[in-house]
């Protein structure tokens, strides 16, 4: 039974390893993290650092060396592996760089697969109103090959939101988009995400992009910490520093 709880994830101690010829290759240790139902989160940090392999973590879809996940008082420890899987599809969605759509299913066929396995019978007519909502209506018949890949993206955003998931992991959603049309992509993401109060995970490594979440973390060197940007100097300090400048002139 899951326990009462106002966060989303909480992860205790969460470590991972790898073995090697050389012996275990730590990616991270002793991670904390507790992330509030209805929050936006970005995880940033360099390449190689681990970001995917912890949301796989957080999403139940890898197993820690050792550490806790729990979601929504749920604790993943305490699921086979068949449960996870169950929990998962009825409350968790993703949106990946890739896309992931099925070259053989359209665009509707497509966003209404996850309502399917489920065996809903309004499955269609939901589908179309997602992609309508992401401005996709007049392409609905439309295949992987013969879309955009914004459009794909779109695609994958409404099949995430279709079964109205209580967390949505996002990497990199925008890798793989030119700047106006990641951008379009965001606003869908933060929008619903707003909309139907799910909990947002972001893997990105753009900054900026970041600071639009209500909590940024870096995940740096095997260890992940709350981040803030540097903010701008003041005008009161520029002043004082160009003053200072030019009272050291000759």
């Amino acid at each position: 039974m899951p326990l009462k709880t106002p966060f989303a994830i909480d992860a205790q101690q969460l470590s991972k390893s790898f073995p090697s010829a050389n012996g275990d290759i730590s990616l991270f240790k002793d991670l904390d993290m507790q992330i509030e139902k209805g929050q936006s989160v970005a995880i940033i940090g360099p390449s190689g650092t681990g970001k995917s392999t912890l949301l796989s973590l957080l999403a139940g879809l890898d197993t820690p060396s050792s550490g806790t996940v729990a979601l929504s008082g749920i604790s993943l420890n305490d699921l086979a592996e068949e449960q996870k899987a169950a929990w998962r599809a009825k409350n968790i969605s993703f949106v990946f760089q890739s896309f992931h759509l099925l070259a053989e299913l359209t665009a509707l066929e497509n966003t209404q697969l996850p309502l399917d396995i489920q065996g809903q019978n309004n499955a269609p007519q939901q589908a179309q109103q997602w992609l309508e909502s992401v401005g996709l209506g007049s392409r609905t018949s439309h295949f992987p090959a013969q879309l955009s890949g914004g459009e794909q993206q779109r695609v994958a955003i409404a099949r995430a939101f279709i079964t109205q998931p209580s967390l949505l992991f996002a990497d990199e959603p925008t890798g793989n988009l030119d700047t106006k049309t990641g951008e379009n992509i965001i606003k869908l993401l933060f929008d619903f995400s707003a909309k139907t109060q799910a909990t947002l995970i972001l893997i990105t490594h753009d900054e900026q992009l970041a600071q639009r979440c209500d909590q940024v973390y870096k995940l740096a060197n095997g260890k992940i910490t709350r981040w803030q940007s540097t903010p701008p100097p003041s005008a009161a300090v520029l002043a004082t520093e160009n003053q200072q400048s030019y009272e050291a002139q000759p």
